[in-house]
């Protein structure tokens, strides 16, 4: 579904740092349908940058990107927004809270991309079962972003991903701004949908727990290289970096037992 090859993100230097910064250098990748590829790194390794530009919302330096065999990455990110393979791929941000627009109702947030990206007028009917995928209430749909806990906030965030029929989500830090409970839950529901919906998922994160939980395999970025790829079991059991086993050490682990028990491997 995705290739990733030698990509380049370059940024040019501003302000107090005039000097450009390499954010990727280098990188490829490729991702299967219906398979959990994550990226994991610590901040500033590139790997948000990553998601970003295959969602097409930044420039490349170099390198190319194709999905289903066409290289995205040659459309610029304005283009992109017209393109047939924008409804496709969808970004679902670290922060619910930051994405939602204050003043749009949990209704509302969900409509928005089937009006804009689907062209529907008549959404009531997709909105309820878009909420419904997520285990939202329909109260809730009335409700603003500042009326909902976290983890209410994540859904409507992931019901909105879902809305234009998506077949890659890259999912950036998807549980990192919520409570250790209400992450195993959003975890368990991003697992049942991506089963249910046979979407492909590029999960990006610092956490090592959430990565052995979500993908079959692992890339590790550090200051915008790979360090290390392969299965998530072979990597996590016995990482050959030394990078990748600091990490290891280091990276808090989600006690999440209920959810892992219910989120069998593939």
């Amino acid at each position: 579904m995705l290739t990733v090859a030698s990509l380049r993100k370059v940024y040019n230097g501003r302000g107090w740092k005039p000097v450009p910064v390499v954010a990727l250098d280098d990188v490829s990748l490729e991702l299967g349908k219906g398979e959990s590829l994550g990226v994991l790194g610590e901040s500033g390794s590139g790997k948000s940058t990553l998601g970003r530009l295959i969602s097409r919302l930044i420039e490349p330096t170099a390198g190319r990107i194709l999905f289903e065999g066409t290289d995205i990455g040659g459309v610029s990110a304005a283009s992109f927004v017209h393109a047939p393979q924008r409804r496709l791929i969808q970004h679902i941000f670290q922060d619910a809270a930051e994405n939602l627009t204050p003043h749009m109702t949990a209704y509302a947030a969900i409509a928005d991309p089937l009006r804009r990206l689907m062209g529907l007028s008549d959404v009531e009917s997709r909105v309820h079962e878009l909420a419904d995928s997520v285990a939202l209430s329909s109260d809730l749909l009335r409700r603003y972003p500042h009326q909902l806990s976290g983890g209410q906030k994540a859904r409507v965030g992931i019901a909105r991903g879902l809305a234009s029929y998506p077949r890659l989500l890259v999912l950036d830090e998807p549980t990192a701004a919520l409570d250790v409970s209400v992450q195993a839950a959003v975890l368990k529901l991003l697992h049942r949908l991506r089963q249910d919906l046979g979407m492909s998922y590029l999960v990006i994160t610092h956490d090592m727990e959430v990565v052995r939980l979500m993908c079959e395999r692992v890339i590790i970025l550090r200051h915008g290289h790979v360090i290390e790829a392969g299965e998530t079991r072979a990597v996590l059991k016995s990482p050959q970096s030394d990078y990748g086993r600091t990490l290891l050490a280091s990276v808090p682990r989600l006690h999440a037992p209920v959810a892992e028990s219910k989120m069998p491997r593939d």
